[in-house]
Formats: C-alpha cells, structure tokens, sequence
C-alpha cells in the first residue's frame, strides 16, 4: 500500500509540473496583457497567445483526452517559438519591399492553417484570428505549433 501511495504520488507531481512550460508562456502574455504600459502591438500578440492556449487546452481536453499532459508543453513552446520566429521576420521585413513583406507573412498564415491539430469543423472560433484582417496574429488556432514551425522555417530555408 505504501508503495501504491509513493507511485501515486510521483505520478501527480509529475502531472503538475508537467504543465510548467505551458503555464509560464500563459502567465507571462496574461501579464503582458494586463500591464498598462505594454505596447498595444504587444497586447495584441499576447492575447493571441492567451486565446490560442485556451483554445489549446479545452480543445485537448475535449478531443484527446489520454494525450500525454506533456503533449500541453510541447504545444504551448512550439506557439511560443512560432511566434517569436514571426515576430523576428516582422523585424526583419522593416525595410523590405511589400510584395517580400507578403510573401512571407503568407508563409506563416499557410503554415498555420495547413497545419491543424484537431481538424476543428467550427471555423468561427478556430479562424478568429486568420479572419480579422486588422490582426497581426492572422493565424488559426486550430494548429499544431510545432509542425507549422517546422513548415515556416522549411519555406524561408528555400
């Protein structure tokens, strides 16, 4: 029995700190959004994360229930990184011709939506984002953040 108790509880520590990674990018853009003084640009950007995490974490829960919880990680650090590579390119594109500026802004739209994560058959919350064009974020939440990471930097390669 004592056994049981000790497996049982490395198993519950393991869950809560399994979430680390996804609670840390949440905590951050939540606090990023609630701060007066960040830049509305940056408001913008982390609220898309918020929504995307959000999104992430009922539609996990709903759809695919027995997915490991440090599946949650790796899907909140593949947004996080996606974002950040966005964000570098945007950067970069300052002072680039538009049609360059297009182009690769598509790059990372396409990625986003080539690469679903549940197949979400409700578009209206999923592409949210994607269909606001005043959004800077214009990508679906409906999105395997990784693959579609994977995807962007496989398209600047070429």
């Amino acid at each position: 029995m004592k056994k049981l108790f000790i497996v049982l509880m490395m198993a519950f520590c393991a869950n809560a700190q399994a979430q680390d990674i996804f609670n840390e990018i949440k905590h951050k853009a939540f606090d990023a959004v609630s701060n007066e003084q960040t830049l509305p640009i940056m408001k913008q950007i982390n609220q898309f994360k918020l929504d995307a995490l959000n999104y992430l974490a009922i539609s996990m829960q709903e759809q695919m229930p027995d997915a490991p919880v440090l599946y949650l990680d790796e899907q909140a650090l593949g947004l996080n990184n996606f974002i950040t590579a966005y964000i570098m390119q945007l950067v970069k594109m300052n002072n680039m011709p538009d049609a360059a500026q297009v182009k690769i802004t598509k790059i990372f739209i396409d990625a986003s939506v080539s690469n679903p994560l549940f197949n979400d058959k409700e578009e209206e919350p999923a592409h949210s984002y994607l269909n606001n064009a005043s959004s800077i974020t214009r990508f679906s939440l409906d999105t395997d953040w990784p693959r579609a990471l994977a995807a962007v930097q496989a398209q600047l390669k070429d």
